[in-house]
């Protein structure tokens, strides 16, 4: 079992018409033993950008601190937000900054730029970035889930649609995946609003 698989994960970014979403799975385990139902992996760093993290779990709350701590900093130095194409270059820089002793992490980050144009991208553990223009996905479910949204995937769907599409193809594949699971949690973001919701897993 590689170190990425050790804690079990799934994360899911999807675009929809001015608007995306990005939903993970709660589970924490240690391999095969549920340890927690309700682990965070998602984390809001502002209203209009979202970071989901795969892979070790402590390495996944370390860069989070750290990404919020050098995001707090751009905000007293700009006086602005980041838009989500910076913040993704920022996540690649701090990522190939630790190349040679790298966080076993997988980011996904969402969010809404210029326009309400949404942005979505996921990187490898140094910060490879690859951008896409309809859904991106990581951790140890990944290869269902990219079955999963390559099916159930529509462009230009408004919010509603775009939160059964995300959540129906997530509950899915992590119910073909052993070390994710346990229901999941999924954010809807709009220009004006943000959505956030539980979904109940086969388990719960």
């Amino acid at each position: 079992m590689q170190i990425f698989e050790y804690n079990g994960s799934a994360v899911v970014a999807m675009v929809g018409k001015n608007c995306f979403a990005i939903a993970s799975d709660r589970r924490l385990g240690v391999q095969l033993q549920t340890i927690a139902t309700d682990f965070q992996r998602i984390s809001k760093i502002h209203d209009r950008v979202f970071i989901g993290l795969s892979g070790l779990a402590t390495d996944v709350q370390t860069l989070y601190q750290r990404l919020v701590f050098r995001h707090k900093l751009y905000q007293l130095r700009e006086e602005r937000d980041m838009k989500p194409d910076t913040f993704a270059s920022l996540v690649s820089a701090i990522l190939y900054e630790k190349r040679f002793g790298p966080y076993l992490c997988q980011p996904v980050i969402a969010g809404l730029g210029e326009d309400d144009k949404p942005f979505i991208c996921t990187m490898d553990s140094i910060g490879a970035k690859e951008l896409a223009k309809d859904f991106v996905v990581s951790g140890t479910a990944s290869e269902s889930l990219y079955g999963a949204c390559e099916a159930m995937y529509k462009p230009d769907m408004e919010a509603e649609e775009l939160f059964e599409t995300i959540s129906q193809a997530l509950l899915s594949s992590v119910d073909r995946d052993c070390l994710s699971g346990w229901g999941g949690h999924v954010y809807v973001v709009t220009p004006t609003e943000i959505k956030e919701r539980i979904l109940k897993g086969r388990m719960d």
